[in-house]
C-alpha cells in the first residue's frame, strides 16, 4: 500500500483533488472532517491534531490490500506529517491564510514533499500527480 497524502490549509482544494485522485487512481480516500465526525472529536489543539494523524494512520493501515490510501488532513505541523509517514506528500500551497487563525498561526510550510499544487485546478494537478506517482 502507498500513503498519498493531501495536506495543506482548510479550503486550499484538498477534498477535491483527494476526490479526483480516488477516482483517477481506484484508491481509498481518508477524508480528515469526515474520520473527526464519526469520532465525535473536533479538537484543534496541538495533541487533538496529533491523535487524529493517528486515528487516521491506524484507519490507513485498514487497508493494507489496496494499492493506493489517500490521506485527505491538514497535517499542519511536522509532528503530525511524521505520524502519517506517506510515502508521496502533497502540498496544497494555493493559498496563503485560511478562514481559522488558530490553524493558520500553527501550521508550518512543508519543508520536504513530493508534489507542491500552487493553483486551484484538481483536473489539471490530478492528471499530472497520477503521472508522477506511477513514474
Amino acid at each position: 500500500m502507498k500513503k498519498i497524502l493531501i495536506m495543506g490549509l482548510p479550503t486550499s482544494g484538498k477534498t477535491t483533488l483527494a476526490s479526483k485522485l480516488t477516482t483517477l487512481m481506484n484508491a481509498k480516500h481518508l477524508n480528515n472532517n469526515t474520520v473527526r465526525k464519526e469520532s465525535e472529536d473536533w479538537d484543534f489543539s496541538l495533541e487533538g491534531r496529533v491523535r487524529q494523524a493517528n486515528r487516521m494512520l491506524k484507519l490507513a493501515e485498514k487497508f493494507q490490500k489496496e494499492k493506493y490510501v489517500i490521506i485527505d488532513f491538514i497535517c499542519p505541523v511536522l509532528e503530525t506529517r511524521k505520524i502519517i509517514n506517506a510515502d508521496y506528500i502533497v502540498w496544497m500551497d494555493t493559498i496563503k491564510e485560511g478562514p481559522y487563525s488558530d490553524t493558520n498561526k500553527m501550521f508550518q510550510p512543508p519543508k520536504n514533499f513530493d508534489f507542491r499544487v500552487t493553483e486551484k485546478n484538481a483536473d489539471k494537478w490530478a492528471k499530472i500527480i497520477v503521472e508522477n506517482i506511477k513514474n
